[in-house]
């Protein structure tokens, strides 16, 4: 008998047209089902007016480790399991990795459509550096977690972006502003895609005073990243090899300051050079 295959889909986040023709497809004929909500995959298939023919299950964090030797046995058996979560791409802190690995771990094939995410949508609109960025997942619910945990963002160079509850958003931005002060950059995307979508961008200290009225809706927050902070010493160093060279200290400072994002001013520079010489 031949294996099956499980079937990864990304689900549209708001808008039901942003389904792709291969989930479309792979939803009308996928022996089984396995869904985070078993309602929401039938009332996204009502919306998309396709017949889900095979078995729905659920999976979810709290069966999905319960529900994995019976689904691989259905894709040894032949069967194609098709893996969704409520929206966007399974995994992406939603259920489906224990799956996944063990589909892995015996052979399994394993293959993805790809679709709507979050996380890239967010970055996509934020507009804020997107050539390298992070994924934190959720935020921390307990303050001194989300203190600790924001810490760890205080020199990351990339941009960040991680989900947030609603009722937290507010004290996750005060946190924020405490420990990586009020003016770093970040935007707070609610509800994207869908009808009352918006994307509001700031200092984390102007988004703080927005969010402390109160927020509904997704949460998907993007932080921008630490400006690195040039070693001041190694600074004096490349404008002595400068004038060494033949340039005046004063251009020679321009052209490190220049060349070394998150430098001081050249007048900081200039004085950290002549106090170097005495």
């Amino acid at each position: 008998m031949t294996a099956g295959r499980l079937l990864i889909a990304a689900t549209p986040l708001g808008q039901p047209s942003d389904a792709s023709a291969r989930l479309v497809r792979a939803l009308g004929s996928a022996e089984v089902i396995a869904a985070e909500d078993t309602r929401r995959i039938r009332t996204l298939a009502q919306a998309l007016e396709v017949r889900l023919a095979g078995r729905v299950v659920s999976l979810f964090d709290q069966n999905e480790a319960s529900r994995v030797p019976a689904l691989v046995e259905d894709i040894r058996g032949g069967a194609t399991v098709l893996l969704v979560s409520d929206a966007g791409m399974p995994l992406i802190s939603d259920p489906g990795y224990r799956l996944v690995s063990a589909c892995v771990d015996n052979d399994l094939t394993v293959q993805c459509l790809p679709g709507p995410s979050a996380v890239t949508t967010a970055l996509a609109v934020a507009g804020l550096p997107s050539e390298r960025f992070c994924f934190e997942g959720f935020a921390p619910r307990k303050q001194s977690a989300r203190t600790s945990w924001l810490r760890t963002l205080a020199a990351e160079p990339r941009t960040c972006v991680f989900f947030e509850s609603p009722r937290r958003l507010a004290d996750c931005l005060r946190d924020a502003v405490e420990v990586l002060g009020p003016e770093r950059r970040a935007v707070v995307c609610r509800e994207l895609t869908k009808t009352h979508e918006e994307v509001v961008r700031g200092s984390i200290g102007e988004l703080a005073d927005w969010a402390a009225g109160g927020v509904l809706g997704e949460i998907t927050v993007v932080l921008a990243g630490a400006t690195p902070k040039a070693d001041p010493d190694a600074l004096v160093a490349e404008v002595n090899r400068l004038v060494d060279d033949g340039l005046r200290v004063k251009d020679a400072c321009a052209q490190v300051i220049a060349a070394n994002p998150g430098a001081p001013s050249r007048r900081e520079l200039y004085d950290a050079v002549l106090r170097a010489r005495d």
